[in-house]
């Protein structure tokens, strides 16, 4: 009986750093590193290898701030900055939500195109469901659901072993870093950090570990969980690169659609590619639209104390309810812009949130090294290292695109 305790511990913490971890293998994540490998083929692998240590101390801090404190990320800069830095950090906060979930219905629109559905059908339908289910508080019954169906992208893992790699190259591309001084190639590097390491996923996973009651005692159990969680999300959009860079980049096939993203997936799945890909990006882009603009209505209300809760009417809690509904209503209504192009918007979003990353990260360094607010549980100087370094590379990336910009260099 006692050998079963800490399993049972475990399994009673875990979920939080998994599905976040998850979610962020959403539409513009999947758009952004199979672009990375159909364009740049395996060259911007040292960038995933050097990310990941700084993802997961991200999500371990969000997580350990959550436990330390009871508190989400945005009551906790509303304690410590007060209400004029609290209104900027929340404005920023809901530009990559707004973003972002752009993103997803994007996503949704490309992956019904692929079934032959226009958008002026897919995406209002699509806007309808997520409302009813989250509104409805359905949205939890059918997260495992859609979790399974978007895990569809482990496929890339086979078929990456299929296409047959070099991967002596491969690995040689995870240690020697290149970079090339134009435009794309720095914003691609910009919006690989915000895709991996996207400003909501740290409001999303800090709420869910209070929300889950997980304080300090359970934190060295939830810690797995969160870790781990990082670690598996990063290990699919590194095969999501080797599987393009091998199937596409040789072929000069550069990604203007979701079909030719999917193309990636044809060593697996031959002629289903296709619809195992328009499954995979359906079901991840139905997840992250549901989550991300539930994320910043409940962390706008709770920066600034309204009322906020899906059991809570519209009357009780309007703003809550309007933020909610106005980010699906207007994400949605940009996807029917005629002749949008759904690939470029995906990316764009995800540059959008590595611009933003670095200022809410700068809010959380000073939180979690605050002794009032989190006692001993304060950062290590490695953690502060990786992180003030992840800080200042993601500006000095947004500062060089600038650069080029005005100048018109790349």
């Amino acid at each position: 009986m006692k050998r079963r305790v800490p399993l049972l511990a475990l399994l009673a913490v875990i979920g939080p750093g998994i599905i976040t971890a998850s979610a962020g293998n959403d539409a513009g994540g999947i758009s952004t590193y199979s672009v990375a490998g159909a364009r740049y083929g395996y060259m911007m692998l040292w960038m995933m290898l050097a990310i990941t240590p700084s993802f997961i101390i991200v999500q371990e801090m969000a997580g350990r701030m959550g436990a330390a404190t009871g508190k989400g990320f945005a009551a906790l800069i509303r304690e410590r900055f007060g209400v004029r830095p609290t209104f900027f950090a929340m404005l920023m906060l809901l530009a990559s939500n707004a973003a972002t979930t752009v993103a997803e219905f994007a996503g949704i629109a490309a992956a019904m195109e692929l079934f032959g559905v226009s958008r002026l059908i897919s995406v209002p339908i699509a806007a309808v469901v997520v409302w009813v289910l989250v509104v409805r508080g359905s949205y939890r019954d059918v997260e495992k659901v859609l979790l399974a169906l978007s895990s569809v992208f482990i496929a890339y893992v086979i078929a990456a072993f299929i296409a047959r790699p070099d991967w002596g190259d491969v690995g040689r591309s995870f240690i020697t870093p290149r970079i090339i001084p134009d435009r794309t190639f720095i914003a691609l590097s910009i919006g690989i950090a915000g895709t991996t390491i996207a400003p909501w996923m740290q409001f999303l996973l800090q709420s869910n570990i209070v929300d889950k009651g997980i304080a300090m005692k359970e934190w060295a159990l939830a810690r797995w969980d969160v870790m781990v969680g990082a670690a598996a999300a990063n290990l699919i959009a590194c095969f999501i690169i080797i599987t393009t860079a091998t199937v596409l980049h040789p072929a000069g096939i550069t990604i203007e659609s979701a079909g030719d993203a999917a193309q990636a997936l044809a060593p697996l799945a031959g002629p289903y590619a296709e619809l195992l890909f328009a499954i995979g990006l359906l079901s991840a882009s139905i997840l992250a639209a549901a989550v991300l603009p539930l994320t910043a209505s409940y962390a706008v209300c709770e920066a600034f104390g309204w009322e906020s809760g899906l059991d809570r009417s519209w009357s009780e809690a309007p703003l809550f309810n309007g933020l909610y509904s106005f980010i699906i209503i207007s994400s949605a209504a940009v996807i029917l812009i005629p002749g949008l192009d759904l690939i470029a918007i995906m990316l764009v979003s995800q540059v959008i949130n590595g611009v933003l990353l670095p200022f809410l990260l700068i809010f959380m360094m000073i939180i979690i090294n605050d002794r009032r607010i989190m006692g001993k549980h304060v950062n290590t100087r490695v953690n502060n290292v990786l992180s003030w370094g992840t800080i200042t590379v993601v500006i000095a990336l947004t500062a060089a695109l600038l650069v080029m910009t005005v100048l018109g260099i790349g």
